[in-house]
């Protein structure tokens, strides 16, 4: 397909530069490919849910992955920042340079805007499109750790062009089961879940399992293609283990439904999925890249945030619950007034048959 045929006209003010408060309070549309559209709300989806369904939440953290410093080359230093959007290994990111063009391949850097102790790094490789690998004096652990404590809350571009970061983003910009370190964006479906919405859903009987897929920075970069054939899809690593792919089968065959909480659990799903619909063990990285006419075998709705135009996870959606479906439901979301993009409103959608 065109990547043409995925666009859209976004108004601006519906762009959100914050979260809904509280939570969960945020407007929630359903889709149904049968039944149509609902306006709703967050804590609607104690009717829509029912007991004996898996509820899949990715469990990735959000690293201030912002960093920013010097490039060092003898006596003479330049300003420079990164965004981290990889792991390579333990001791390597790959990441966004801002200046690239002041970069080469062994370039010393000082990062930590003059911190007595300022993480150290060399630029290890240039791609393209400003995209450098950082090899840091750090590994594992300690890396992290020194990255937390020099980086800023890596915020979309879409909402840092419009205003700069704030303390709240620390807190706003992860979601409350956040447990393993390693995303550089947040998996944003997931920001609309309460401590106590989530006791609620599992009170029901609603199973709620994690998975982790750590989101990178690739999720914001724009599409250079006209045809959706000749994207290629950025990875991102993540992990299923044995014992939640079990619990999520047995689910599934006892007749319970997979309810995906955000495209990076949809995608990890669809990555770990048999032809048959069950689920086997996956570790590793994934560049699964969902457009119409995709077969899904491993989840049933998806709980996913308003897309960009021409966007990836726009193409996903529409590959869910049909193509013409959410050219419908993101017409009546504008029209309505639905707040847009990480901050903004949820939709709950029915997969197409």
């Amino acid at each position: 397909m065109l990547v043409s045929d995925f666009d859209f006209v976004l108004p601006e003010e519906l762009i959100a530069l914050h979260p809904a408060e509280p939570r969960d309070s945020a407007r929630l549309l359903l889709v149904d490919p049968v039944a149509g559209l609902s306006d709703l709300h967050i804590p609607d989806l104690l009717t829509l849910l029912r007991a004996g369904d898996v509820l899949v939440v990715n469990d990735t953290r959000v690293l201030p992955a912002e960093l920013h410093g010097s490039r060092i080359r003898g006596e003479f230093r330049a300003n420079i920042s990164f965004n981290l959007h990889k792991r390579v290994d333990a001791t390597q990111w790959k990441a966004f340079a801002r200046p690239a063009k002041k970069l080469a391949v062994g370039d010393v850097l000082e990062l930590g805007n003059g911190q007595a102790d300022a993480l150290t790094a060399r630029v290890a490789s240039k791609g393209e499109t400003g995209e450098v690998t950082l090899q840091f004096d750090l590994a594992g652990a300690a890396l992290d750790e020194a990255i937390k404590s020099h980086g800023a809350m890596p915020l979309p571009p879409y909402i840092g062009l419009k205003r700069g970061l704030e303390e709240r983003d620390k807190v706003d910009y992860q979601t409350v089961y956040a447990a393993e370190d390693g995303a550089v964006a947040a998996p944003t479906a997931g920001l609309h879940f309460t401590e106590q919405l989530l006791q609620k859903i599992a009170g029901m009987g609603v199973s709620i399992e994690r998975v982790t897929l750590h989101v990178g920075a690739g999720t914001f970069l724009p599409m250079k293609v006209d045809d959706t054939e000749d994207h290629v899809m950025h990875a991102e690593w993540g992990e299923i283990d044995a014992a939640t792919v079990a619990r999520i089968n047995a689910a599934r065959a006892a007749g319970g439904r997979v309810v995906a909480v955000g495209t990076t659990s949809l995608r990890l799903l669809e990555s770990a999925a048999r032809a048959t619909g069950t689920l086997a063990p996956f570790c590793g990285d994934t560049d699964i890249f969902i457009t119409p006419g995709y077969k899904f075998a491993a989840v049933d709705l998806l709980m996913t945030n308003f897309h960009l135009p021409k966007s990836t996870l726009f193409m996903l959606v529409s590959a869910f619950a049909g193509f013409d479906v959410m050219k419908a439901a993101y017409a009546h979301a504008i029209r309505d007034g639905y707040r847009f993009y990480s901050y903004g409103d949820s939709s709950l959608l029915i997969r197409a048959t």
